[in-house]
């Protein structure tokens, strides 16, 4: 009878050792006959994929992929497309894209008149005295690149308030009704941070530069929770329509981190949200108390990292600079934060086991983050703390090399460069612009930069970075050759910007960013190869089909 037992126990033990080193499983889903980017070192470009519980189980050739097929498996025959790993925008606005699918859109406008006529059109279509509001006017398009007043647009809208919000959201417009509802007048204070355009009897002219536009927002009713949540679910769709499957939301307030929390416990998040935390004391504190989120409910949201500002916008004249604007003499720009208050939370952040990501676009502005950093990390030493500068979109030559230095992240957004180029020189002077969207000069240093867009204040289109990064051209080809084309990004680069180093950017690497078995089943099914193509036909490039963890949440349509 021992000997049966022994015997017994051997059995079941040799078993269960076949187990753990597996037969092989049987996947769910496997995609052949396509060119699959997998952003994976060890195997760059395959043919097949095979998922199985959301994730990748096999990334190689076909026969390999077929033979984990099981009675139940869904094949699918890409017809030799191109296939790329879930794209990440490692700085996005969630609910801002969502908002402003709703209201007035005011991108690419040419003229203030055209700004006008869009907004009076919306007006007649709701009751008088409630708010109208807008976003995406840039008046560097326009004929006149001076900012707007408020006088025409309060004569064609007389009877709603009306708030306008910069391409940048670092500065608004507003009518006369709306200076009226939010009280401002010639007698109101700039705030700190803050700028009040003003008429030359001092009142008020229409345009609040960054922290000024709390004046005016404070009388805006605030959006319902519902609304709120509408919002999200309608930007999450939109940027899975382009291919983007995970965003780091770069500013979430506590109505938005909830939404986003009773999103994924119900499973209806489909998506990846790395959200920062917006500055506000009492969620940050709250989120301490609280401690990280990661990787939480299937892989859908993680709450580890803080949003704060250092500076305002270039397009403004926000952007904090060591030597006054080229083309405003006595401006140097505006510090949305003290720098002593961006060290102060960054150390306890550090403490608490949270990231920082700081708002930073001057040369003034990126060095005084940096110095806060180094502050903080000295006060709080930590080994693998990830801190972020999101834009860092004009470095002085010495402050290049202290990202590496730090340890810090440039998380930026190559599509600003060819948004800026037109005007960026007028702003800061030839020799300025030779440390401005450097990402040669910082790639050079050992830093990874993660991409991405700063929706919506640019397009969603994760491709408008992908060929600016590789091109440093706009999308009729200009400049021929590349605006300071010695910056650019190699295609293997930029794909890894908006992936694997997007990932990394959010402490999501071991889940994210590639096809390698193990990973969440993110991919993307494009139209033509974005790696072999020729640069001019990248932009003309269709996403065809976007999957997260192995499901598809977005098909295009024949």
């Amino acid at each position: 009878m021992r000997r049966l037992f022994l015997l017994l126990l051997v059995l079941v033990s040799t078993a269960g050792n076949a187990r753990s080193q597996g037969a092989p499983a049987t996947a769910e889903l496997i995609v052949t006959n396509a060119r699959i980017y997998t952003v994976d070192e060890s195997r760059p470009v395959v043919d097949a994929l095979a998922v199985a519980g959301g994730r990748v189980l096999f990334a190689g050739n076909a026969s390999g992929a077929m033979a984990l097929r099981g009675a139940a498996t869904k094949v699918v025959d890409l017809g030799g497309r191109t296939v790329i790993p879930g794209m990440i925008d490692a700085h996005g606005h969630v609910a801002g894209l969502g908002d402003a699918l709703h209201i007035v859109d005011l991108t690419g406008t040419a003229t203030y008149d055209e700004v006008v006529a869009r907004v009076v059109a919306r007006a007649q279509r709701t009751p008088k005295g409630e708010w109208v509001l807008g976003r995406g006017w840039d008046q560097n398009d326009w004929g006149d690149t001076r900012f707007p007043t408020h006088e025409k647009l309060s004569a064609a809208v007389p009877d709603h308030p009306v708030y306008l919000v910069r391409v940048d959201g670092h500065a608004g417009l507003a009518n006369l009704k709306a200076l009226q509802a939010a009280n401002v007048t010639a007698a109101t204070q700039d705030p700190s941070g803050g700028h009040i355009e003003r008429s030359a009897d001092g009142s008020p002219a229409g345009v609040f530069v960054d922290n000024a536009q709390g004046l005016v927002r404070r009388a805006i009713p605030r959006a319902t929770r519902e609304g709120v949540k509408t919002a999200i679910v309608d930007a999450i769709k939109e940027a899975q329509r382009w291919g983007i499957t995970g965003v780091h939301d770069a500013g979430a307030g506590a109505t938005e981190l909830g939404v986003y929390e009773e999103l994924a416990k119900s499973g209806a998040l489909n998506f990846r949200l790395y959200a920062m935390i917006s500055d506000n004391a009492a969620t940050i504190d709250a989120w301490f108390k609280r401690g990280p989120l990661s990787d939480a409910y299937n892989g859908s949201l993680w709450v580890r990292s803080i949003k704060l500002y250092s500076d305002g916008a270039l397009g403004s004249r926000g952007a904090a600079l060591l030597e006054p604007y080229r083309d405003d003499p006595k401006n140097i720009g505006l510090l949305v934060s003290a720098p002593a208050h961006i060290e102060d939370v960054t150390t306890r952040a550090l403490k608490a086991g949270f990231q920082v990501n700081t708002h930073a676009i001057g040369d003034r502005g990126n060095r005084l983050v940096l110095d806060a950093y180094a502050a903080a990390l000295k006060a709080q030493p930590t080994a693998d703390h990830r801190l972020r500068v999101e834009h860092a979109q004009i470095l002085h030559f010495d402050d290049v090399p202290r990202f590496a230095a730090l340890g810090a992240i440039p998380s930026m957004q190559a599509s600003h460069q060819t948004s800026d180029m037109y005007w960026a020189e007028a702003r800061l002077g030839a020799g300025r612009l030779l440390g401005a969207y450097a990402w040669r000069s910082l790639l050079n240093t050992g830093v990874v930069i993660p991409n991405g867009s700063d929706f919506p204040v640019e397009q969603v289109n994760p491709l408008i970075s992908f060929h600016a990064a590789v091109s440093r051209q706009d999308a009729r080809d200009w400049p021929p050759g590349g605006w300071y084309p010695a910056e650019r990004m190699t295609r293997d680069e930029a794909l890894k910007s908006m992936t694997l180093w997007a990932a990394y950017a959010g402490f999501q690497e071991k889940v994210l960013g590639s096809l390698t078995p193990g990973k969440y089943a993110d991919f993307v099914v494009l139209d033509q190869d974005i790696m072999r193509v020729p640069v001019e036909l990248i932009l003309r490039t269709k996403v065809l089909s976007t999957w997260v963890g192995g499901a598809r949440v977005y098909e295009a349509t024949p």
